[in-house]
């Protein structure tokens, strides 16, 4: 057995075991530390690739695991966030939620095999889209003013289904020789929605607002690509 094919597919473990920790950390209600979880997977699932490229140690299982693995993390965990999270306020119609995970699952199979995002994407990749959700959920209740507002986000949770499957162009850090500039502008946007986000944290003592620039970061980051899908000759 070739050892240094080992440690790459030990790392995408770590990113499915954070996965599944925090479905079961959804299902207590712990959303904060849920979505702590989801980060970590994150953590993990750049350190695979990147581990198995400075090994020279590529597989054809470690492609396969890393997809199954990204299903939990970034597809079904960020799902049963929402569900949860929904559910005391619209029942079991929060089931709806869970058609994200499919959607998810849909996107990292059609990654697995379009050779067009080898340095960009096509569509919403998953892990954005859990950061997402996950950040959304560890809000408070309070947040959702109004009855209706929770219908609108189970509506929204359909409309990542479609973006995380939609022929629309999404830029990626391994395009910085190219989009440059353009990446450097989506990070001091960044910058600026943290510190905002941080500093409201700070005055209102919650944690949540912090960690809600997750959320507002995502939104950034489609509202981009959306709007550079929309001005005429976009290559990706």
């Amino acid at each position: 057995m070739n050892c240094k094919r080992i440690i790459p597919d030990a790392i995408t473990s770590c990113n499915l075991l954070c996965g599944s920790i925090a479905v079961f950390l959804a299902t207590q209600g712990a959303f904060i530390w849920a979505f702590v979880f989801i980060l970590g997977g994150a953590f993990f699932d750049f350190f695979d690739g990147l581990s198995a490229r400075l090994l020279k140690a590529p597989s054809p299982i470690g492609i396969q695991l890393d997809s199954l693995a990204d299903v939990i993390t970034f597809g079904l965990a960020p799902s049963m966030m929402l569900f949860c999270w929904l559910k005391p306020l619209l029942g079991w119609w929060a089931l709806i939620a869970l058609i994200m995970a499919a959607c998810s699952a849909l996107r990292l199979a059609k990654f697995n095999v379009d050779e067009r995002q080898h340095n960009s994407f096509i569509g919403l990749a998953t892990p954005p889209n859990a950061i997402f959700w996950g950040a959304l959920c560890c809000m408070p209740y309070a947040v959702l003013a109004y009855d209706w507002m929770a219908w609108v986000l189970l509506g929204c949770s359909l409309i990542s289904g479609w973006l995380l499957n939609a022929e629309i162009p999404f830029f990626s850090f391994k395009s910085w020789h190219k989009d440059k500039m353009l990446i450097i502008c989506f990070l001091a946007g960044c910058a600026i929605l943290f510190i905002f986000c941080l500093l409201k944290a700070i005055e209102t003592k919650h944690i949540e607002f912090a960690l809600f620039s997750g959320t507002a970061i995502i939104i950034w980051y489609v509202a981009l690509n959306l709007l550079l899908a929309c001005l005429p000759k976009r290559k990706h």
